[in-house]
């Protein structure tokens, strides 16, 4: 599987590219596009204007506000996308799915195996305690930007699945007692922290938390790995990692 890197000067394309070198999930680096490319040349690429590398699939983790030029592309080459970056416009969402109806792609906000668990161990949970209140409470580093986390939106609306009246409350910032509906969200920025999305359900007489923390950055690059192995090959469509998951 011949990788193209979107993305590929930055920390996670870095990755990514280490990751194909090393030959993980049977990939390939075939080369990697970003406009932080000091000297175009050995598959290295400033623009898809520019690039003319053979390769199976595209995995994306670069910047919202490429992703006309990056599904242009991959809708001109007839090429399977993993679209990893976070902070999408309603705009850019929609041409990604409008993308996905003439090729394969696949779009999570977060590209961990291990909270695609946790997010559907959050579904059942909720349905099994219809009454309890649910809290999801995110850390991360204090470079952070967006607020609350795309990973912490995907738990909610995993949540929201099993509870379909659920209203998010994003940061509890006044008086007031909280409303049976709600699924309160609360965000943490601190030090260096890679990722931890936590689950507090209780029903005032037990409590089930349910936790996923990263220890690297390196599990999103295995994780999109992984998403570009399974939709090589697939029919258009959008996937997600519950799909990869079942």
């Amino acid at each position: 599987m011949r990788v193209l890197v979107h993305g590929i000067t930055g920390h996670m394309g870095q990755i990514i590219a280490s990751l194909a070198k090393e030959g993980f999930a049977d990939s390939t680096l075939a080369g990697g596009v970003s406009p932080d490319v000091e000297t175009e040349g050995n598959g290295l690429f400033r623009s898809f204007d520019s690039c003319d590398v053979q390769a199976d699939v595209v995995v994306d983790f670069s910047f919202h506000t490429a992703t006309k030029a990056l599904l242009d592309y991959c809708i001109s080459r007839n090429l399977p996308v993993v679209v990893a970056t976070t902070g999408h416009t309603a705009e850019e969402k929609v041409a990604i799915v409008s993308a996905s109806e003439r090729i394969p792609v696949f779009y999570s906000a977060n590209m961990s195996v291990g909270v695609a668990v946790l997010a559907d161990l959050a579904k059942r949970t909720a349905a099994s305690f219809p009454n309890a209140d649910i809290e999801i409470v995110e850390t991360h580093h204090n470079r952070k930007v967006d607020v609350p986390s795309g990973t912490a939106l995907m738990l909610a609306d995993s949540i929201k699945e099993a509870r379909p009246e659920a209203v998010f409350n994003i940061g509890r910032h006044e008086n007031g007692r909280r409303k049976p509906e709600e699924v309160d969200i609360l965000s943490l920025r601190i030090g260096n922290v890679v990722g931890i999305h936590e689950i507090l359900v209780s029903t005032g007489n037990e409590t089930i938390t349910l936790k996923h923390e990263a220890h690297s950055r390196a599990l999103f690059g295995e994780g999109a790995l992984r998403a570009a192995s399974f939709i090589c090959g697939k029919a258009p469509g959008l996937y997600n990692m519950k799909d990869m998951i079942k």
